[in-house]
């Protein structure tokens, strides 16, 4: 989070990470670094003591009047993190209250307060950091009142006291904002609001919920798509990595193209003519979306993981039911799950009570049944006589299936044509599901003698470091254990020949993976050229309708400092080989095959 002023302006909060505890992968010995971020305050003035600093625990033994001795403990007061008002103790909100806030809010402004001073001496200041008592993690939002520090870590809300140096959790809340006068909190969880008296215990928002039904927005849309296209025009005009803008006359389009917004009747008219004006750049990554649309609900059709025929007895045979894993939620093919004990050739003769001959698509009553039971009756044979009734619960989307079911497919191939000697690896994208299905099948694998990389269809993202790194290391030495297997070092490695598969759908980083693999010199590139889009978008600003708009802000240049790369033209493969569309569909990939011919080559040149 960004820093923090404490109410006195004595202290600066701010977080850092520099906590250093490793976590050590369970794939191959790699460490990676988390939770490495602390709080951390600084004393502005080089007199301000810190507000850990030791306490007297002396006694000081007084008499009263009568001539009793009364104990007290000896403590020095000690500079507070805030304001010395101190906060309701629970989250509660009462009329009473509500008034004397109004009256002090009153008082206050009528009486004036002095400005709060800051002093800095920048002297000594790293000298003058101190660590929160608070675990190492991921913070977030800080605030400070009353003498308390708030922040968020790990998606709940937490308190520091610093009078009684205690830390509470005030509950999971996305997010919060403190009122400037420091007496009330608004907090956001779960798509609602609500505002509290600033809390000093656990926040219990009920009857303090934030009505916002009612609420209506006036908007003026021809004002608005005005303002979003010319901002749209200025964001790519500060942005695009080439300040040239591949040379257009970018004012003379603005002005083009605006002539067109007065006709603009709806926000996918707008998106269009967004979409024509930034299109004049010819740049990869230019993306605008968004919007205020209106949100239809979804109906989800069940799928029940299989294709389906119609016989002719009217009733519908299973044709193929899909490969799934039905440990991983998202891998769960219905007719595959225990006990369901469906087979290809099997008829489904009813759905939910509806014989399937009476419909006419079996899906007809299967709408909205996603994630929902269903019950099915199957047979053997086309008849509902002795049919048997099982339970499923249908999946919203088969895609993942047809997937799993190619990958697997791919492995048997290649396992066949080389007798088990070459392994297969699929990319599907540069993110956290191409790194899950890297490690899913590139670690099992390593003990084949070469392996073919597929980035064919890899819809980019940003981990192509992390996989090359993988697919580059050299054995060092060999590693020998009396009672185990002899392994080469360092570990997580494919010492033998490789070669990487790439088509005209392997995009943006998908580009660059191959670009890196051929710098390296790691195998042939066979295939089709890849896509040649590897400009870079960090995101996008904020549009007044929550619109999107992705701005290309770097790009790729030669290590000889010649040319820009891979951008518009994308990476020649080795070995072209184009897929033949009739033979694919027969389920012969051309390109797969070379590759295995290839690496099976390479075995019988540098054998393992």
């Amino acid at each position: 989070g960004g820093p923090e002023f404490s109410s006195d302006g004595k202290y600066l909060f701010f977080t850092s990470d520099r906590t250093f505890n490793p976590l050590y992968g369970q794939t191959e010995w790699n460490h990676i670094y988390r939770d490495m971020q602390r709080i951390y305050l600084v004393t502005l003035a080089a007199d301000t003591k810190s507000p850990f600093a030791p306490k007297n625990d002396e006694v000081k033994i007084e008499t009263d009047s009568e001539g009793k001795k009364a104990a007290k403990p000896d403590t020095e007061s000690k500079d507070e993190a805030g304001p010395a008002e101190k906060p309701a103790e629970d989250a509660g909100n009462t009329d009473d209250k509500a008034a004397k806030d109004d009256k002090d809010a009153k008082d206050a402004k009528e009486k004036g307060k002095e400005p709060v001073k800051v002093k800095v001496d920048p002297d000594g200041l790293p000298e003058r950091l101190v660590a929160l008592p608070a675990p190492a993690s991921s913070y977030g939002g800080l605030q400070a009142a009353a003498g308390k520090l708030f922040y968020q870590r790990k998606g709940s809300l937490f308190a520091y006291d610093f009078e009684k140096e205690k830390e509470t959790e005030l509950g999971d809340f996305g997010g919060f904002r403190i009122a400037a006068n420091g007496k009330k909190m608004l907090v956001r969880s779960r798509g609602t609001l609500a505002i509290v008296d600033l809390p000093g215990g656990k926040i219990d928002t009920k009857d303090h919920t934030l009505d916002l039904s009612g609420m209506k927005v006036h908007v003026q849309r021809q004002a608005e798509w005005s303002q979003i296209y010319h901002e749209c025009w200025r964001q790519m005009r500060d942005f695009v990595y080439a300040p040239n803008l591949h040379g257009v006359d970018w004012p003379s389009l603005q002005n083009r193209y605006a002539a067109l917004v007065p006709y603009v009747r709806h926000r996918a008219d707008l998106t269009y003519v967004i979409g024509e004006l930034i299109g004049e750049i010819n740049l990869g990554h230019c993306y605008v979306g968004g919007g205020d649309y209106p949100k239809a609900d979804r109906i989800k059709l069940g799928l029940l993981g299989a294709r389906l025929s119609r016989d002719g007895s009217g009733f519908y045979r299973i044709d193929e039911i899909l490969p799934g894993q039905n440990w991983d939620e998202s891998l769960r093919s219905p007719l595959k799950e225990i006990g369901v004990d469906a087979h290809e050739g099997d008829f489904i003769v009813a759905i939910d009570g509806h014989p399937t001959d009476q419909l006419t698509d079996p899906y007809e009553a299967l709408i909205g049944k996603a994630g929902r039971q269903v019950s099915l009756r199957l047979n053997s044979k086309p008849t509902a006589e002795d049919a048997r009734e099982v339970t499923v619960i249908p999946i919203a989307d088969e895609q993942p299936l047809y997937y799993l079911k190619w990958v697997l497919g791919n492995i048997a191939t290649v396992d066949e044509a080389t007798q088990g000697r070459v392994g297969y690896v699929h990319i599907p994208d540069m993110g956290v599901p191409g790194l899950n299905e890297f490690a899913k099948f590139y670690y099992p694998q390593l003990h084949k003698e070469a392996l073919i990389v597929d980035v064919r269809g890899n819809g980019g993202g940003n981990v192509s470091p992390m996989i090359i790194e993988r697919l580059r290391r050299e054995p060092v030495f060999w590693t020998v254990a009396r009672n185990g297997a002899v392994n080469l070092d360092p570990g997580g490695m494919m010492a033998g020949p490789k070669a990487l598969l790439v088509d005209k759908y392997s995009a943006s980083d998908g580009d660059i993976v191959s670009y890196r693999f051929r710098h390296y010199h790691l195998g042939p590139l066979i295939g089709t050229r890849t896509w040649g889009g590897v400009v870079g978008i960090r995101g996008s600003l904020p549009l007044l309708d929550g619109g999107m708009l992705t701005r290309p802000e770097f790009s790729r240049f030669d290590l000889d400092a010649k040319e820009w790369i891979m951008e518009g033209k994308g990476v020649e493969p080795d070995i072209e080989v184009e897929n033949d569309p009739a033979r694919e569909y027969a389920g012969i990939d051309d390109q797969l095959n070379r590759a295995i011919q290839e690496t099976l080559q390479a075995l019988e040149t540098h054998p393992m």
